[in-house]
């Protein structure tokens, strides 16, 4: 009887033992698989959307009589912690900046990145939202934000021809990253694109020597 009773408790033992390791090996599946799904996978640029928009845009500038050298695209599909701003040189069919640049917060909160892989756009003054469509990029200006210089924008399709009456402007903020910081997001602003000041003191030579219109192509 002794014998028989050493034999059913080492089996009692040895079957919480197995049901206690398999338990910790499903919270630990269960808390890989969590980290798994929490990781966000960087995006990567749509190399052939770009040049697609790049051949797009180059027949409107010859066209319209715009600036055939370069235009400024910005992708707005791409999530705002990666640098979706491109100047891209025609000649060379090759991107020759490439910048983080902010959209607009609309109901959200000011300098807050809540709709970073998700904007809301809108051509309606007071919606604090971007506007997508094409611009010709207007008179250099003083600004009250960044390096204190702006250029006007001139909405050019029924998406955006209100810019100017909501002084929807390009400008730097000292918010704006150098680097890309996904998957955190650039700061959002009341609908202007922004560059941080260093990019913008590469952009802005550019458009300044530029003696025809530049064009500024924001898309999703």
């Amino acid at each position: 009887m002794k014998t028989k009773f050493i034999i059913n408790l080492f089996l009692f033992l040895l079957l919480i033992s197995i049901i206690s390791c398999s338990k910790s090996q499903d919270k630990t599946g269960l808390s890989v698989a969590f980290e798994n799904n929490e990781r966000e996978e960087k995006p990567i640029l749509d190399s052939a959307k770009t040049y697609k928009k790049a051949l797009e845009a180059l027949d409107f500038c010859k066209k319209n009589k715009f600036n055939t050298d370069f235009a400024i695209l910005i992708d707005m599909s791409l999530h705002s912690g990666l640098k979706r701003f491109f100047v891209y040189d025609f000649k060379t069919e090759k991107i020759t900046h490439q910048h983080l640049v902010g959209h607009g917060c609309g109901s959200n909160d000011w300098s807050s990145d809540e709709s970073k892989d998700s904007p809301e756009f809108s051509n309606v003054d007071g919606s604090h939202l971007s506007s997508l469509g094409k611009y010709k990029i207007g008179a250099r200006g003083v600004s009250e934000w960044g390096v204190k210089t702006k250029y006007l924008m001139h909405g050019l399709e029924n998406t955006n021809n209100n810019a100017l009456k909501r002084v929807i402007v390009f400008h730097s903020w000292e918010r704006m990253s150098d680097e890309e910081i996904f998957p955190k997001g650039s700061p959002e602003g009341w609908g202007c694109p922004t560059l941080s000041n260093n990019a913008f003191r590469a952009v802005d030579p550019i458009l300044e020597k530029s003696s025809k219109p530049v064009l500024m192509w924001i898309y999703q």
